[in-house]
């Protein structure tokens, strides 16, 4: 029976999500399988504070997506940006304060991601997920362009919880990333 049209937008994120998420628990394995054997500093618990702020930052996002979902299948496409526009900022705030933690880290602590194996563990991880929210991100803000435009409507509303899923997706990482490397593995 060939899936209907709708279906197979959620089909193949989820697929997507499925193949995503071997990748990023190979990096997580990896970086609990290497934790503690840098013969070189600096560490963890040296260098690493918890990111509170940008973490209740990605978090929140996904709430303000959940709300912009509900707006549009309402037709309420004015509330839908104004939720949708949130969530591209919550998701930039993420980024930057990662950026700013990275250039803490590089220039202050001499962490780079050939300077150690915690260096190399740290970065990758962490990069892959920044990566990722770089590119949801990304995915977002044309979303948001081509609704000013006005080319976005209520009928767009099963497409954009598509897109949706792979931002919840970016999020649950970040709970895995932050719990191993603040947390776990410091």
């Amino acid at each position: 029976m060939p899936l209907t049209h709708h279906l197979r937008g959620k089909v193949g994120m989820w697929c997507l999500i499925a193949a995503e998420s071997s990748i990023f628990t190979i990096f997580v394995v990896a970086y609990l399988y290497y934790a503690g054997k840098s013969i070189s500093g600096p560490t963890p618990r040296e260098v690493l504070d918890v990111p509170i702020f940008i973490s209740i930052s990605l978090f929140s996002s996904s709430f303000t997506i959940v709300m912009a979902e509900k707006a549009i299948h309402r037709g309420n496409t004015k509330l839908f940006a104004g939720w949708w526009l949130a969530t591209i900022v919550l998701g930039l705030i993420f980024v930057l304060g990662t950026a700013r933690e990275w250039y803490a880290l590089i220039y202050e602590h001499g962490l780079t991601i050939s300077s150690s194996l915690f260096g190399t563990t740290f970065y990758s991880l962490v990069g892959l997920h920044l990566s990722h929210v770089l590119v949801g991100l990304t995915m977002l803000t044309i979303v948001l362009i081509f609704t000013f435009l006005g080319d976005v409507q209520q009928e767009h509303a099963e497409r954009l919880g598509v897109l949706s899923l792979y931002w919840h997706f970016v999020d649950a990482v970040w709970v895995v990333v932050l719990s191993v490397v603040y947390f776990i593995a410091r």
